[in-house]
């Protein structure tokens, strides 16, 4: 039986069967202001001669799957013949889901899996279980670990111990990908030019100058220079689709400080904007959400741990702060970094640097960057697929037609 691997997120759909190679594809619809009564679905966002005013229509509101009738026309294109050509009655699925996802989302999620596409068996698990998995697969020596998955709503923190989920030391954070580029926007339209409507457009901007601070106060200090001096000042060059298909960063050498090009191209200059929406990641305060930075929230969810006296990690809490003196042995605390957030340049090396400002000298801190953060997750769901447990750990379609729910409840508390 062939096992399809779904890391279904908010802003893109990871897919493939788990012989083969990941797709990557957006899991929404989409309608541009050229053709308002045509609808995109997915990878059909090639198809659209002109992105600018794009409008996005998406499943997910929050971090959570609300919008079915988009859902189920994302997945129609994905499993038909355009696509993975799904033979459901051969077919396995493992799929993702938000953590402490609601109830009444799941049993959705259940019927349209099994009643509506009849695949012969599933498993919904979070993305964040199955970055452990691939961890502790490589790694199988190591006792704990800590998945920080900053992805397009949501940042969670989530520790993991022999491969078990800890409930108690999960936290999340309100700061996604979505957040950060609307706050791009919003900059941007008040400082230069009205972009509220280009969402794909300032997207792809984050995407090609933001960059994580290692000095925050000091690139304050030299965005605020004139001419040459400012070495963190970009000219992008925004796309007009029809020669310029896709944005891009000016070199420094072609760069004009005074005056304006004379090539027509229409210009963001861009310079204290490069740092301070990355920086709502570890300030999130900075715009005014009340709560934790990414270092923070690893510290509390560690001293959760503590306070439900975990002993596995009672040991890990000397690695994290001035939480626990123990005579231990010295245990290596690894934090792995999955969702498109980590990218951003120099994120890594923030986090090391700050987690190492909260932890005594002689205790080491591990930030690991996999290769591909996006599809870490559905590299797990693909080592998962060939464990000799994935069969106890799937429901089939028999045992939800006899059980209905509560089997599946049952099973994929995990």
């Amino acid at each position: 039986m062939a096992t399809l691997v779904l890391d279904n997120g908010a802003y893109t759909a990871k897919i493939g069967y788990s012989q083969e190679k990941v797709s990557v594809i957006p899991n929404c619809q989409f309608r541009s202001k050229t053709s308002r009564l045509k609808t995109f679905t997915a990878n059909q966002l090639d198809e659209i001669k002109d992105p600018s005013g794009l409008f996005y229509i998406l499943p997910f509101q929050k971090g959570y799957l609300v919008n079915w009738d988009v859902q189920r026309k994302v997945w129609d294109h994905l499993f038909g013949k355009e696509m993975f050509k799904v033979e459901f009655a051969d077919t396995s699925v493992v799929i993702t889901e938000p953590y402490f996802n609601f109830t009444s989302i799941q049993e959705s999620m259940n019927e349209i899996l099994f009643e509506e596409y009849q695949f012969q068996s599933a498993l919904r698990i979070n993305a964040g279980s199955l970055s452990a998995h691939h961890y502790f697969h490589t790694k199988p020596s190591e006792l704990c670990c800590l998945v920080v998955d900053s992805g397009f709503s949501f940042t969670h923190i989530s520790p993991y111990c022999r491969s078990k989920k800890m409930k108690e030391g999960i936290s999340r954070i309100n700061v996604g990908g979505k957040l950060l580029t609307n706050h791009l926007k919003e900059i941007i339209s008040y400082r230069q030019l009205h972009v509220m409507d280009e969402t794909h457009v300032i997207n792809q901007v984050k995407e090609d100058v933001c960059y994580v601070s290692q000095q925050f106060y000091k690139d304050m200090e030299i965005a605020q220079m004139k001419g040459e001096e400012n070495a963190v000042m970009r000219d992008y060059v925004l796309p007009d689709f029809s020669s310029i298909k896709k944005g891009f960063c000016k070199p420094r050498e072609e760069m004009v400080y005074n005056g304006k090009y004379k090539t027509g191209e229409q210009i963001l200059r861009l310079a204290n904007e490069r740092f301070v929406v990355p920086e709502i990641l570890f300030q999130p305060s900075d715009i005014g959400i009340q709560e934790m930075g990414i270092p923070e929230a690893i510290v509390h969810s560690i001293q959760s741990l503590v306070d439900y006296t975990y002993i596995p990690f009672v040991a890990l809490c000397a690695h994290i702060g001035h939480i626990f003196t123990l005579s231990l042995p010295p245990y290596v605390f690894n934090i792995i970094l999955t969702g498109g957030n980590t990218l951003f340049p120099g994120f890594r090396e923030r986090l090391e640097a700050e987690l190492r400002s909260l932890v005594p000298a002689h205790l080491p801190v591990s930030v690991l960057l996999p290769a591909n953060p996006i599809c870490y997750s559905w590299e797990g769901g693909k080592l998962l697929a060939h464990s000799p447990d994935y069969d106890e750990m799937v429901v089939t379609r028999e045992d939800y037609e006899e059980n209905g729910h509560c089997i599946c409840e049952e099973k994929f508390d995990i």
